[in-house]
């Protein structure tokens, strides 16, 4: 296969799989989309799922935010991990998003990006999932399976990201980019990875990837 007949591979079995694409994170607004996904560093998304009602009953808008106090939010959101951190950066987003953009979430990657605990992937999601703006946020399924695909090298998020844009359709960015999250969680997970489930990768799959995945899967059937 030509890397072009690999990516038409990847697009055409994505979309049988995923026809319709779940958005992993609740919520109601770009606003809670912003605080959801900044909760969801290091944090599973159903974890976040289940803490986001709890916050946005206290607070689901810049201005209700603000009313409480740093230590209010830390507590709420403690289960998320990180909580010092995530904290302090909703409070001033919220501070800043009124101060600076009449209580809006900004539609731009500067904008959203000159926030506190905002970065490139929490401003492509925003852009992407609120604004509809073409975005390829890249989290840890997607850089783990563009490696695996042979379609990165792996070296960076960075340049996976680079090379997701290079080789995948614009059009497509926004679906693309859930339909593999949801692949590497179902069917490529880092631990209690069954090729056999994975017909991506047992397909188009990195040679030294299917190589060391055979090597231990023997090693592990040789011990029994």
């Amino acid at each position: 296969m030509t890397k072009q007949e690999k990516v038409h591979f990847v697009i055409n079995t994505l979309n049988k799989l995923y026809p319709e694409i779940p958005i992993p994170l609740d919520h109601k607004d770009p606003y809670t989309l912003l605080v959801a996904v900044l909760l969801s560093a290091q944090c599973t998304d159903v974890r976040v799922n289940q803490i986001t009602p709890l916050l946005f009953a206290e607070a689901d808008n810049p201005y209700d935010m603000i009313k409480l106090s740093v230590e209010d939010i830390k507590e709420i959101i403690k289960p998320c991990g990180l909580s010092p951190m995530k904290s302090k950066g909703i409070y001033g987003l919220s501070k800043i998003l009124i101060e600076e953009h009449n209580g809006e979430v900004p539609q731009s990657f500067e904008a959203l990006e000159a926030l506190p605990a905002v970065g490139h992937k929490t401003a492509s999601v925003v852009m992407s999932q609120a604004f509809g703006v073409p975005a390829f946020p890249v989290d840890t399924h997607i850089h783990r399976l563009m490696y695996r695909w042979n379609l990165s090298n792996g070296k960076s998020v960075a340049q996976t990201e680079k090379d997701a844009k290079r080789l995948f359709p614009k059009e497509l960015w926004n679906d693309l980019h859930l339909q593999i999250i949801w692949y590497g969680r179902e069917y490529s997970p880092a631990r209690g990875w069954d090729l056999n489930k994975d017909i991506i990768t047992k397909t188009i799959g990195r040679a030294t990837v299917l190589k060391e995945y055979h090597k231990k899967t023997s090693y592990n059937l040789g011990r029994f």
